[in-house]
């Protein structure tokens, strides 16, 4: 017989349908709980604004019931004065109607101009309506009704007054209107009764809501309970807006319902935080995992090689990258102490030094050194170390990152070999500009020479062809001339040749005043050219800078070469150059003055930029490199305004004192 196979739900499936159903359940007893509260509470609130309402609309009633009372006396009186006028009655009618109504404040006899016959009350002044009550006259004479006038202030400031006219007509004619002045805060004072004030503020007020008149035995409303009701009076716009001065009911009326909330809460909360616990738990297996994995992915694909070390220098851990930088097998690595199979015997020093320092706590965190592969090619690499620290913050080790920088010492060695030539080609360019003022400067000591020599040849054949014996005094000063011009033509060519040959760059102690002296000659053959003087000012004591000789003398004879350009154009008295050194504060600086025409401000941006040139003929090559060998040499180049006129070229360098 064969027992059916049913497949089990998965293992991440089975733990969340294991707490579904009592976290549902428990959800719904909750709501339940929650939701009974809340009703109750809306029944109660709803309960409480009907009763408002209900509460409020008997108010109106009361007030309207006064104010109908009030009226129908008036009206009453009213008749009497349109048939025959009681002038000897008049005011004790008056006195009872004020007695009857405690809210009257005063009654008048108007006759058809407003003017007053009889008037009985306080705060009452005879012929002086107010405008709103002035209105109210005029639509009760015109319309033939009774009419309310809207409210106004006492001429105390303390009350709202309301005016009532009743126009009086004697055979059809308008006669004048008996009016009776109302104070709204005595109207409430005798309507509302004081239960319904102890509870609510109640308040009349006006179309702007303008608070009127106020009863509030309880203090004022919360805003929770409201109700704003019309109050219906012939030519008047006001309300009755009643504040409950009760506030929403409570969710939890009794402690039972709350313990049994919190009851639940609590154990929602304990399956919640259970839940949490075990999702967290599976997370983080599930990153765990992840995690390994990643880490191998990217121990195999790093290029950086990575070592760590324990604190007696054992290697512990290496990645890919670092057997292949070294050609060594993890397995020969992991565990070893030092020297290493990969340290080169000319550096082995190094790293015995390295190591010491290692062990002592101290480590470079960052440095250059060789390693040897297996195969014995050496490897330039840089090495950055850091401590290793675990998870309670102890020091554990060190781990280094190891990059192969064999391509950078490549493309720096181009790069030096490329700038190399950078200045020997511009050592060339600036030959080829001075190959003509070369020519001129040669031809002069050259003529001399062929003249002198010519001289005593002739004086040798006049003596052979007389007979006579030559004095050598006659001789000498004539071949001493020619010697001195052959020896003037050869400093000429060797200061060229100098100046041109090829050679590798070689730092050693330069003195600027021997430098500048060694290629005078040759920034006097572009200056005799344009008539330009030079002029120098260096001191006996100015230090010496540890530079290459040949590149300081390509950037002198740059600079030079345009101050003189720049004073071609200039009258003839003012084309000087001036040489300028200085000492301060650790730097030599050297200072070429012209006093020529000066840099454009737009063209001061650009200067040193490659190939920039204001010359039709330039290649715009020569300040970017006299920036780049004076950089080179860790000095900076500047240039300035001259105050007198003209550029000052300045590069300072590190001095050697």
């Amino acid at each position: 017989m064969k027992i059916p196979f049913v497949h089990a739900a998965p293992h991440h499936l089975r733990w969340p349908l294991r707490f579904l159903l009592p976290a549902v359940l428990v959800l719904l007893f909750v709501a339940v709980l929650i939701w009974l509260p809340w009703q109750a509470r809306e029944m109660e609130s709803n309960e409480r604004q009907e009763q408002l309402i209900a509460d409020t609309l008997w108010v109106e009633q009361a007030v309207r019931f006064e104010l109908s009372r009030s009226e129908d006396a008036l009206a009453s009186l009213g008749n009497e004065l349109a048939a025959q006028p009681p002038a000897d009655k008049l005011q004790a009618r008056f006195a009872q109607l004020l007695n009857n109504g405690h809210e009257l404040r005063a009654v008048r006899w108007l006759d058809a101009q407003a003017g007053t016959l009889a008037e009985r009350g306080a705060d009452v002044a005879a012929g002086a309506l107010s405008a709103t009550s002035r209105n109210a006259w005029e639509l009760a004479r015109d319309t033939r009704k009774a009419r309310y006038s809207d409210a106004y202030a006492a001429a105390s400031g303390r009350a709202s007054l309301v005016d009532y006219h009743l126009p009086l007509y004697r055979n059809g004619r308008f006669a004048g209107t008996l009016t009776a002045t109302y104070d709204l805060k005595l109207l409430l004072d005798e309507t509302v009764p004081w239960w319904f004030a102890q509870d609510n503020a109640i308040s009349l007020v006006d179309r702007d809501d303008r608070n009127l008149a106020t009863r509030a035995a309880a203090g004022p409303g919360r805003g929770v309970y409201t109700h704003k009701r019309a109050l219906d009076l012939p030519g008047a716009t006001m309300f009755l807006a009643t504040d409950s001065v009760k506030g929403p009911p409570r969710l939890l009326p009794n402690l039972l319902v709350g313990s049994v909330i919190a009851l639940a809460l609590g154990l929602l909360a304990s399956l919640a935080a259970l839940w949490r616990h075990i999702a967290r738990r599976l997370a983080a297996e599930g990153a765990l995992r992840q995690q390994m994995a990643f880490r191998t992915a990217m121990e195999n694909s790093l290029v950086t090689g990575l070592r760590a070390r324990d604190l007696e220098g054992r290697v512990t851990y290496v990645n890919p990258a670092f057997c292949q930088i070294v050609g060594l097998p993890p397995e020969e690595l992991v565990g070893k102490a030092p020297p290493m199979a990969y340290w080169a015997p000319e550096a082995m020093a190094d790293y015995q030094q390295r190591f010491a320092s290692v062990l002592a706590g101290n480590v470079t965190p960052q440095f250059e050194t060789i390693f040897q592969r297996s195969d014995g090619v050496r490897v330039p690499v840089l090495i950055f170390e850091a401590p290793l620290v675990d998870s309670e913050g102890r020091q554990t080790g060190w781990m280094g990152s190891i990059l192969d920088i064999s391509d950078r010492k490549n493309a720096e060695e181009l790069a030096r070999q490329q700038q190399e030539k950078l200045h020997a080609s511009a050592r060339l360019a600036t030959m080829g500009e001075i190959s003509s003022m070369l020519a001129h400067e040669l031809n002069q000591p050259l003529a001399a020479i062929s003249s002198y020599t010519t001289g005593a040849l002739n004086m040798l054949g006049r003596s052979s062809d007389t007979g006579a014996a030559l004095d050598p005094a006659v001789l000498k000063p004539a071949l001493e001339q020619a010697s001195v011009q052959a020896r003037r033509a050869g400093q000429i060519i060797r200061s060229v040749h100098e100046f041109v040959k090829k050679r590798e760059p070689e730092r050693q102690p330069v003195d600027i005043a021997a430098l500048v002296e060694g290629i005078r000659t040759l920034i006097e053959l572009q200056a005799n050219k344009h008539f330009v003087a030079i002029q120098t000012a260096i001191p006996a004591d100015l230090p010496a800078v540890s530079a290459d000789r040949m590149m300081l003398e390509q950037v002198l004879l740059n600079l030079t070469r345009n101050a003189i350009e720049a004073m071609q154009d200039i009258v003839p008295e003012r084309r000087v150059l001036r040489i300028v050194a200085a000492h301060e504060a650790g730097q030599v600086m050297v200072s070429v003055i012209d006093q020529g025409h000066g840099i454009a401000p737009e063209v001061a941006e650009r200067l040193f930029s490659p190939f920039f040139s204001t010359k039709a003929e330039g290649m715009g090559m020569g300040l970017s490199i006299c920036r780049t060998a004076i950089e080179f040499h860790g000095g900076t180049l500047t240039h300035a305004d001259n105050p007198g006129g003209g550029t000052i070229f300045r590069f300072s360098l590190p001095s050697q004192a």
